[in-house]
């Protein structure tokens, strides 16, 4: 594992271009306004020139504390607020007054909860779900240890897109996620909610995120895109992990433009509708084109740019 001091430099292709035009500046005032919270802002996420310019914004619910200590994370930890009444509705406003198309609502855990905040979430898809119907719901939800109850709750809200990360190769769990389960709940968590969609015949797509650069083989990152397959997950997500602050774990290995190619090729071979991978790619990338009817398919044009070979799988 590397030390803190033992940084490795940042490459050239993780330079961003910043762009804070009118668009940004005007969701960043609406945000502030309505008093809430972006995992764009809380997670530092790379993208948020480029999303916030767009007019599009993943929105944070059950507060800015996390009741959990992962590794990776930037957002705060400790003892959260109690959940706001007015989340739901200052959410529903936001999306209304952006007139988005796809919402994406992501929240911390809070195991502090007996349904982990389920009740919550459920609450703000309904509402975002009645001023907005025609507007797409995306939800990354926590794993709510593993309580199915809860995760009933999310779904009887019908949401469009249930998004639960994996983030890591289940070796690494108890260094990145030490409070997370990789099969026992995150998998579960995944395999359920498609089980059910498929029961109910209706549209929902499930997906999944992992992070690459914490210490992982590639041959492991290869093996659980695998897993979630095995439970039906229609849409996957791989970005380069940054390290948001000294405390936080540091990178072990930055992936190149073209590995990232490869992880997308073989992910589409193995049957993902969707593949988000490169090195600035987070959970709600590119979020709003992720529909069954846009979903592109695997031809010969998808070039091999990298041979994964068993020789190259350690980092």
């Amino acid at each position: 594992m590397r030390s803190q001091k033992d940084k490795l430099p940042k490459p050239e292709w993780l330079k961003i271009r910043l762009n804070m035009g009118e668009d940004f500046l005007q969701v960043n005032r609406m945000i502030n306004d309505l008093t809430l919270h972006t995992v764009c802002q809380e997670a530092r996420c790379p993208n948020i020139y480029e999303c916030w310019t767009n007019r599009t914004a993943t929105f944070m619910i059950a507060g800015d504390v996390c009741t959990r200590r992962c590794g990776f994370c930037a957002v705060s930890k400790g003892e959260p607020k109690p959940l706001d009444p007015f989340e739901p509705r200052n959410v529903a406003t936001a999306v209304r007054t952006l007139n988005l198309q796809h919402a994406v609502i992501t929240g911390v855990n809070r195991d502090d909860h007996t349904d982990g905040g389920a009740a919550h979430w459920a609450e703000t898809i309904r509402t975002v779900r009645q001023s907005s119907p025609d507007c797409k719901i995306e939800v990354l939800i926590p794993d709510f240890e593993g309580n199915w109850e809860a995760l009933e709750m999310v779904l009887d809200a019908r949401p469009d897109v249930l998004n639960h990360n994996t983030e890591t190769v289940p070796r690494l769990y108890h260094r990145v996620r030490p409070h997370a389960r990789y099969r026992e709940w995150t998998l579960e968590m995944l395999h359920r909610s498609a089980q059910r969609r498929d029961a109910e015949q209706r549209g929902m797509l499930t997906k999944s995120g992992v992070m690459v650069g914490l210490g992982e083989t590639t041959a492991e990152i290869i093996e659980t895109m695998r897993d979630l397959r095995a439970v039906d997950c229609d849409i996957l997500t791989i970005g380069q992990y940054l390290q948001p602050a000294e405390r936080r774990l540091p990178v072990e290995r930055y992936y190149t433009p073209e590995e990232f190619a490869e992880f997308k090729r073989i992910g589409l071979e193995m049957g993902f509708r969707y593949v988000e991978s490169g090195p600035l790619v987070r959970s709600s990338y590119h979020a709003h084109e992720h529909k069954p009817e846009n979903a592109p398919k695997l031809t010969d044009s998808v070039p091999t740019l990298v041979q994964l070979t068993r020789s190259q799988t350690s980092v």
